[in-house]
């Protein structure tokens, strides 16, 4: 099962609570659904570590973090999805999101050459631009996190009823 693999890659609650770095925060990590693997506790974490990623704020891992102690999911599946987001694919996200903030704004679309983009460029633009990038990462973000949210929630239930489908066909062929 992916629990068991997860398990195996994933570090124990006793290796996080002993990190030197992470001593200041003791007290907050005792929470056990910070480390269990439930439905409830990883499909919030597939939330807020989504969302988070699409958000292009630094900081990204310690935000997923904060929010897993907060809304007490599993602290290293939102982290890890804090990496969604990454030099190859933050250039995808902020196009992406600066066309749906856009379009919601009814702004005026930049047009602009994928080979001319330069800091230049950038800085030049981001006045006009900020506004439909955060509108449109907000939105993507809440998109993003709403669909890992149910897929984890029907992913989790399709297995259980599979396991159990499992176990009801042996039972019956144990019982002839």
């Amino acid at each position: 099962m992916a629990r068991n693999l997860l398990k195996r890659y994933f570090p124990t609650p006793e290796t996080i609570r002993n990190n030197p770095a992470l001593r200041m925060f003791d007290k907050f990590l005792h929470d056990p659904n910070l480390f269990h693997l439930n439905r409830h506790s990883v499909s919030v974490a597939f939330f807020w570590g989504l969302f988070i990623a699409i958000i292009p704020i630094p900081g990204q891992m310690p935000l997923a973090a904060l929010a897993a102690v907060v809304f007490r999911c599993n602290m290293p599946i939102a982290v890890a999805l804090a990496w969604v987001s990454n030099p190859f694919t933050t250039p995808f996200i902020l196009v992406i999101s600066y066309a749906i903030g856009s379009f919601i704004l009814q702004s005026k679309h930049l047009s602009f050459d994928p080979n001319a983009i330069t800091f230049e460029w950038f800085m030049s633009s981001v006045g006009i631009i900020w506004k439909p990038v955060l509108l449109g990462c907000i939105i993507t973000g809440l998109i993003a996190g709403a669909l890992g949210y149910f897929a984890m929630q029907l992913y989790w239930r399709w297995h259980v009823s599979r396991a159990w489908s499992k176990r009801r066909k042996m039972r019956q062929a144990k019982s002839h």
